[in-house]
């Protein structure tokens, strides 16, 4: 994590703080094109590391609301069972209704536009759903689970 911690420091940010081995990268920065950026970023990764992973960015407000608006207060008892798949973009109505029939008996999900709360009580090991929401959705994502997803809000509060 030290090697991606100096490429966005490289970019210019500023107070980088890596979460764990997870690829999370907490920073401020002023960022005039997103997309700019991220190829950048992307392009240091590849560079230093040899592949280019997906990047995707959420600002501290966005982050802090979805932890807002968590619909499933129960999982903070069990946070490995609540997962928020990020999305690139909104998908398309169509995409959506298909992945009710992926779900086990005790799973259940919240769509809210590019978020998706993804709650399994008996873990996603075996899950159907949750190895199929980008191939249903047909958009990029990327998961983080509840525990992770809190420990992010409190660096950026820090």
């Amino acid at each position: 994590m030290k090697g991606l911690l100096k490429i966005f420091e490289a970019a210019g940010c500023q107070q980088v703080i890596t979460y764990i081995q997870s690829g999370n990268v907490v920073f401020n920065a002023r960022i005039s094109s997103v997309d700019q950026f991220t190829d950048a970023i992307g392009n240091a990764i590849d560079k230093g590391f040899g592949f280019r992973p997906a990047i995707q960015l959420l600002t501290a407000e966005t982050l802090q609301a979805a932890i807002a608006a968590n619909p499933y207060p129960q999982a903070a008892a069990e946070p490995k069972s609540l997962h928020l798949v990020f999305l690139e973009r909104s998908p398309e109505v169509a995409h959506v209704k298909k992945l009710d029939q992926l779900l086990s008996g005790t799973e259940s999900y919240t769509l809210t536009d590019d978020l998706l709360y993804f709650h399994a009580p008996d873990g996603i090991a075996r899950s159907k759903f949750a190895g199929s929401v980008d191939r249903v959705l047909r958009v990029n994502s990327t998961a983080r689970n509840w525990r992770t997803v809190t420990e992010l809000g409190k660096l950026i509060s820090a």
